[in-house]
């Protein structure tokens, strides 16, 4: 098995708690809510959001995926920070075991944040992915971000 591990950041001019509590806290609820066209619904199927839980997406009609399920592995309510998994589902295809997942939402100078992501590919066996075949899954993550982000701007009163 190998690991590939890509980084990347986004600033947003929304406060790092908001975006914490939208994005990881309470997607489940909010997710299919903003994007019913691609999430049909996010549900716990063990735990209750806290570590060791698992929260399975299921895609909406028509999509190319079917669902995924990811477990948390690491929450840190007071940093802002989350570690979990991408463990099960067909969006890993025939190449992926499994994608982990490192978010942390900081605070930047002009009362927003920079959201900083790191990814770690695990491969069956020795295969080796590029950054442009995990560009697609990366745009659609920061898309999602982005359409919670105008959400948030929009309503600035929830996730006070």
């Amino acid at each position: 098995m190998g690991v590939t591990c890509f980084t990347q950041e986004f600033t947003t001019p929304v406060a790092p708690a908001k975006m914490f509590k939208a994005l990881i806290l309470d997607s489940h609820n909010l997710i299919p809510k903003l994007m019913p066209q691609s999430i049909k619904s996010i549900e716990f199927v063990e735990g209750d959001g806290g570590i060791g839980s698992i929260k399975q997406t299921n895609f909406a009609e028509g999509s190319h995926f079917k669902y995924m399920k990811h477990r948390i592995d690491a929450l840190n309510k007071e940093s802002l920070a989350c570690k979990y998994a991408l463990i099960e589902g067909d969006v890993l295809g025939d190449k992926l075991e499994s994608i982990t997942y490192e978010v942390k939402f900081e605070a930047s100078g002009n009362g927003g944040c920079v959201c900083k992501m790191t990814s770690w590919y695990h491969t069956k066996l020795d295969v080796e992915f590029k950054e442009e075949e995990i560009k697609e899954g990366k745009d659609k993550a920061i898309g999602m971000y982005k359409v919670v982000e105008s959400y948030l701007s929009e309503y600035p009163d929830v996730y006070t």
